[in-house]
């Protein structure tokens, strides 16, 4: 028995499978599938990579079983005999780690895409998922019946596959969801009216799966803990569906996850979002049922995992984007090892974003993620330099020496982290110290040598003689040429953050972007007087909807005054002057201190001064464009090790 996490390590029966502990990972597009539909290379090496590191059942994204409603380019599909072989590929490399597979089995529904398929959106009635998005048709009765058998015989090409189960996709405002929601089913046929009517869809899609696979493939069902939306399935109707789903359905786990897209951060759960947030309603589901139930919802760390199955409050837990940001999770808890995690820090930049727009999945602090057969030694051992140690700086470091190259790190302050440091003050982002934390001990256990306090001038690197100059320098804030900006004794959000400068009662900042707003956040859940003026219409708007809902909301809480469409003329040392775009003049005057948030600039002015010495000199995230984020400085850093 594992010491670390005993129960998290025991193993589990589900139906006639025996899962080796209750590390999951969940359904997640990625998009590394074939445009055929098969599973690709990539997807393989993307799973296995995620058996090797301990997880005891590994959940196949989203499937589609049905050709009229595929829902992006690159989901895979099992409505063709001819993909089984690629899914197979899948599972065996799983199944050599001794993880257990299951597959999810989808229908987008109102949330798929018609110009991708050729064929109109279909769900339980006819209505939009939101403003703006395509009318879906009411799926006629006929058709739906059609449909039943397709899960089936999806199921059978699964089987077929050695998958060991499959999960029926019952959430989220996709097709079967909007069939069991009152919300969104207005039917008069069989399949609408009653809680039996509309739950008879996916009782007869589970009753065709153990037809046509002989009644020996354990079936789980994902259902929502919550639609979160009023009129639609609360966590009383959740219950009743899950007892439903075991006594009437004979199913063999539940899977509960939350909310439908219009309440999408309780799916996506951004950095905000405590881990196991929905634990709550987890119980609730638990108490209705005897079959076990997997808990999914911000889980980055084993502790909360633990003492929710050591209660017997949930008996799986799923952790999503943190098998993304780290398939090593089991393994490292096990080895007691978990310093060295490296924690989803529920950025939302690199995973949703590309999931949702068709292009592959990567990680900010996992860019190798779909990248696994581009890893491994480099063919020559050479010296390597990295200048500056932020997130790129880190992880190119870390990068160069696993792949076998002597790397040096030189950072000009005292500490690591860059502006990823920063970021961890704001309301809501302890995680990013964690994921900060992980990249130095990677890299001292990798050998990287780290030189704090230490500039990286033209002499020193000429010194150094390095094959290879990975130059990841970031940026600086931006200045801009207006009057009086020199002599109001402005101080930078990154200095206030950091606690370098001292801030009055009142404050006002300047900038009304991403790092703008989380000072203002920041200031105002201390009880400053805050206010905000920014130049554009709205504020926060290079910040991801999920995190901006939470963002907009605590500074309503905090009263921070907004000043929209507000450009600024003239600062002061109590504030600003200000022009609207109808011309309308206005000031903001009477704070005690200005905070300054107008944007960053890159610093690369060293690539010049040793391209003459250096053979090899690359430029990494902010350093190579600012603005940017983590994902593009850790993928730039990616990058340029693979390429030395």
């Amino acid at each position: 028995m594992n010491h670390y996490f005993p129960n998290m390590f025991k193993p589990i029966q589900i139906g006639t499978v025996t899962v080796p502990n209750r590390f999951v990972v969940p359904p997640m597009g990625n998009n590394f599938a074939n445009t055929d539909g098969s599973m690709s290379d990539r997807s393989a090496a993307y799973y296995e990579a995620r058996a090797k590191g301990g997880f005891g059942l590994i959940t196949l994204e989203s499937t589609v079983v049905y050709k009229e409603a595929k829902g992006g380019p690159r989901k895979p599909c099992l409505f063709d005999d001819a993909v089984i072989p690629s899914f197979k590929a899948v599972a065996d490399r799983c199944h050599a780690y001794g993880a257990k597979v299951s597959i999810q089995l989808q229908h987008a529904g109102p949330e798929g895409n018609s110009k991708l398929t050729g064929y109109p959106l279909k769900a339980a009635s006819a209505i939009a998922p939101s403003a703006g998005r395509e009318i879906p048709e009411a799926m006629p009765t006929e058709e739906v019946y059609k449909l039943i058998e397709c899960y089936g015989d999806a199921a059978r090409r699964a089987q077929l596959a050695g998958i060991d189960m499959v999960e029926v996709h019952c959430a989220h405002g996709y097709l079967v969801s909007t069939f069991i929601s009152a919300r969104t089913n207005k039917r008069t046929d069989e399949f609408g009216g009653c809680f039996e009517n509309r739950m008879r869809l996916p009782r007869l899609i589970i009753e065709n799966i153990r037809k046509k696979t002989g009644g020996n493939m354990p079936i789980l069902c994902r259902i929502n803990a919550s639609d979160e939306l009023d009129g639609g399935q609360s966590v009383q109707d959740a219950a009743a569906v899950a007892a439903y789903l075991e006594q009437e359905c004979g199913v063999d786990a539940i899977h509960v996850s939350r909310a439908v897209h219009l309440r999408d951060e309780f799916m996506w759960a951004p950095g905000q979002f405590h881990g196991g947030f929905s634990a709550p309603l987890v119980e609730e589901i638990k108490r209705a049922v005897t079959v076990p139930v997997i808990a999914v919802g911000r889980f980055t760390e084993p502790q909360y995992a633990e003492l929710l199955v050591r209660q017997g409050r949930a008996d799986l837990i799923a952790f999503g984007r943190q098998s993304i940001a780290d398939p090593e999770l089991p393994n490292r808890a096990r080895d007691g090892q978990l310093e060295t995690l490296a924690p989803c820090i529920g950025c939302l930049l690199g995973c949703v974003p590309n999931m949702l727009s068709g292009r592959p999945i990567t990680c900010a602090v996992n860019p190798l993620v779909g990248r696994e057969l581009e890893w491994g030694p480099a063919g020559q051992k050479k010296r390597v330099a990295v200048v500056g140690g932020g997130p790129g700086g880190l992880y190119a470091a870390w990068a160069c020496a696993r792949r076998g190259h002597q790397a040096v790190l030189l950072e000009q302050g005292e500490q690591l982290g860059g502006t990823l440091r920063i970021a961890s003050f704001p309301t809501g982002k302890g995680q990013i110290s964690a994921a900060v934390r992980s990249m130095i001990v990677r890299c001292q256990q990798a050998g990287v040598e780290i030189r704090t306090g230490t500039r990286a001038t033209p002499e020193l690197l000429r010194q150094l003689a390095p094959d290879a100059a990975i130059l990841a320098t970031g940026s600086g804030p931006l200045i801009p040429p207006i009057p009086g900006l020199d002599s109001c004794g402005f101080v930078t959000a990154q200095d206030m953050l950091e606690g370098r400068a001292v801030v009055g009662a009142g404050v006002l900042v300047v900038g009304g972007g991403m790092i703008g707003c989380e000072a203002a956040e920041f200031l105002g859940e201390r009880g400053h007087r805050v206010a905000v003026v920014e130049m554009k219409e709205d504020i926060a708007s290079d910040v991801r909807p999920e995190h901006r809902r939470c963002l907009l909301k605590n500074l309503r809480e905090s009263q921070v005054l907004v000043r929209t469409g507000a450009r600024v003329e003239r600062f002061y040392p109590d504030g600003v002057d200000y022009v609207l775009a109808d011309g309308t003049e206005g000031s903001l005057r009477g704070y005690d201190s200005v905070v300054l948030a107008m944007g960053t600039r890159s610093r690369e002015e060293l690539r010049e001064r040793i391209a003459a010495f250096v053979p090899q000199v690359l430029v990494v995230g902010e350093a190579a464009s600012a603005p940017g984020n983590a994902v593009q400085a850790t993928g730039d850093a990616l990058d340029a090790a693979l390429s030395i």
